[in-house]
């Protein structure tokens, strides 16, 4: 894993140079492009949303889904414009960067608990059927607390075959998180993390990784971004939320579960919401950047486009997006408090946005 981030590292300083190297040229026909990496949970989103950007302005972005530790690592190392994480960065890990860091959140989206069976259609789970899953003590998927819980659903007489995030991850993060409020045997047994000591499971890179290991092995189970499970047409099980309602993921009740309070910088888990109608396992995705844009010898005109390829991202035309691929438009609220961030993102202590 650390041979391919190096990989990934290599080949995004090899751009940023090149990018670099271009801005001084001074030629006329010299292009700014914006080069990021992070999280693959809401990569199908900024694929999308980028490329519209691309065709909107002539930009050129490229983004790398390396999952949300390298987006974290490639900012701290100074080689992208901006990361991108589903795990925002605690106050221990601000305070270990660099210099200051600043999220904005870009969209809402849900992490879903998918597995195939091809003969079963629709699956309920508990919270206590998730820990038992997942911690190992339910191994089979005729076990009679599965059975119990769907009544009238023919489960198989085969292992469950677990499936987990192998490299650092916000998907990770987000996913346990949730089953560190609703175990408290998880949260004292295995705990928080973007990486963890997995009590049971075999490993898969990225969420595309694991769900494309969920589609080829039949009887097994894992956590994946909802967009790749509707991509690959894999099932995906009803949670019961905080309110004992079980759930499914869509635009409606992802939203569902932004209605607290969001603080002005934006960090907070959406997971395990008290709304009767929200589903339980849903997150922000945040872009980080640095708040002052001068360093690594960066122009003024890359700092400006970043800023402003930022400011659209959270504009009603890229968040009307969303919904077209499974992931849901950030509230009000949290629009406010994201173009208020990039209003303080500076270069040479002025505001980049004042000047625009």
């Amino acid at each position: 894993m650390k041979k391919i981030h190096l990989v990934i590292i290599a080949a995004l300083l090899i751009m940023t140079a090149c990018k670099q190297g271009q801005q001084k040229s001074g030629s006329a026909d010299s292009k700014i492009s914006i080069t990021a990496a992070g999280a693959t949970f809401p990569m199908p989103f900024y694929n999308q949303v980028f490329s519209n950007y691309q065709e909107k302005t002539g930009i050129s972005i490229t983004y790398g889904g390396i999952g949300s530790g390298g987006g974290i690592r490639s900012l701290t190392d100074k080689v992208v414009d901006f990361g991108a994480t589903d795990a925002y960065l605690s106050d221990e890990n601000l305070a270990e960067m660099p210099a200051e860091v600043v999220h904005i959140p870009t969209c809402i989206g849900a992490v879903v608990i998918a597995y195939n069976l091809p003969e079963v259609p629709e699956l309920k789970l508990t919270t206590t059927l998730l820990e038992g899953i997942f911690m190992g003590k339910i191994t089979k998927w005729n076990d009679a607390a599965l059975e119990e819980n769907n009544p009238g659903v023919n489960l198989p007489d085969k292992k469950i075959t677990v499936v987990v995030r192998s490299d650092g991850s916000g998907t990770t993060y987000i996913f346990s998180d949730y089953m560190s409020k609703i175990s408290e045997a998880w949260e004292q047994e295995v705990g928080r993390g973007k990486s963890l000591n997995w009590p049971v499971g075999m490993g898969a890179k990225g969420n595309p990784g694991v769900a494309g290991t969920i589609g080829q092995t039949e009887g097994s189970l894992g956590y994946i971004g909802s967009e790749y499970a509707f991509a690959q047409n894999i099932s995906f099980a009803m949670l019961q939320n905080a309110a004992g309602n079980y759930i499914k993921p869509n635009a409606e009740s992802i939203s569902a579960a932004a209605k607290g309070d969001i603080p002005a910088d934006t960090r907070v888990m959406l997971t395990n919401s008290i709304d009767p109608e929200a589903y339980p396992i849903s997150g922000f995705t945040w872009i980080i950047l640095y708040k002052e844009q001068n360093y690594n010898n960066r122009s003024k005109e890359q700092a400006m486009e970043t800023v402003k390829l930022l400011e659209w991202l959270v504009s009603d035309e890229a968040q009307q997006v969303t919904k077209k691929i499974h992931y849901s438009p950030l509230p009000e609220r949290a629009v406010v408090l994201a173009k208020n961030i990039l209003s303080s993102v500076t270069y040479d202590g002025k505001a980049l946005l004042s000047e625009k």
